[in-house]
């Protein structure tokens, strides 16, 4: 079973701004936000990537650029519309601070699988389309590269959650427990049992374990020694 690496974008003005971007175009990362792409691929840099997959939307893009020129062989790099950011239709380019006195915000909060954004498309079928994408990208990778290959999907806070949230078997209605922060790092892996999910929001920490092979597909019960970091191997014993 591959690892995927679930990388959101990088801070941008429309996020410094408190601002709901959504699909606009011209949405750039600003100062912080290439600091914390920049981090990330820092981060990822030791662990060599077979593909990477972004949303096309430039903030996504740019974040992907900035991980593959870090990587010593440049991985495969495509364009993925599933992972696109959600039509919020109406609410696009509104401020989290309109948008908290509309109506439809507590249903947001609490029941995201009734939502559907207004002129937009549904909170469900933003998490059908994205889990497909990702498991659909997964499944070639490991056709291509085997199950040990690792590889990247940079996408937005909301479609990230909505993977996550999938693997961890979470209703959709609870996956506004997640958070995902800008240029964070998550990392799922899909077995032949289930996914697992290897960690979630992750924005520093030496990443150098993922290039050990991924373990066999049956929980460890008792939670297993886990991977073993550079420094801890060097520990005698």
């Amino acid at each position: 079973m591959p690892t995927v690496l679930l990388v959101r974008h990088g801070r941008t003005t429309a996020n410094a701004q408190g601002v709901l971007a959504g699909r606009a175009p011209g949405t750039r990362l600003d100062a912080v936000g290439r600091q914390q792409a920049e981090r990330a691929a820092e981060r990822v840099a030791s662990v060599p990537l077979v593909a990477v997959v972004s949303s096309p939307l430039e903030r996504c893009r740019q974040t992907a650029r900035i991980l593959v020129e870090r990587q010593a062989q440049r991985p495969q790099t495509l364009i993925e519309r599933g992972l696109t950011e959600a039509d919020y239709g109406q609410w696009q380019g509104l401020t989290l601070r309109e948008l908290a006195r509309d109506p439809l915000w507590p249903l947001v909060q609490t029941q995201p699988s009734a939502v559907t954004f207004p002129g937009g498309e549904s909170m469900s079928a933003m998490q059908a389309r994205s889990v497909a994408a990702i498991r659909r990208h997964d499944a070639e990778v490991e056709a291509r590269h085997g199950a040990s290959a690792v590889w990247a999907a940079v996408g937005h806070g909301d479609i990230i959650k909505s993977v996550v949230a999938d693997a961890l078997g979470m209703h959709l209605d609870l996956f506004q427990r997640i958070t995902i922060g800008p240029a964070s790092i998550s990392v799922v892996r899909y077995g032949p049992q289930r996914p697992e999910v290897v960690a979630t929001n992750t924005d520093s920490g030496d990443l150098s374990w993922l290039r050990q092979a991924a373990p066999p597909g049956d929980a460890p019960v008792g939670g297993g020694a886990g991977p073993v970091s550079p420094d801890e191997a060097a520990v005698p014993s």
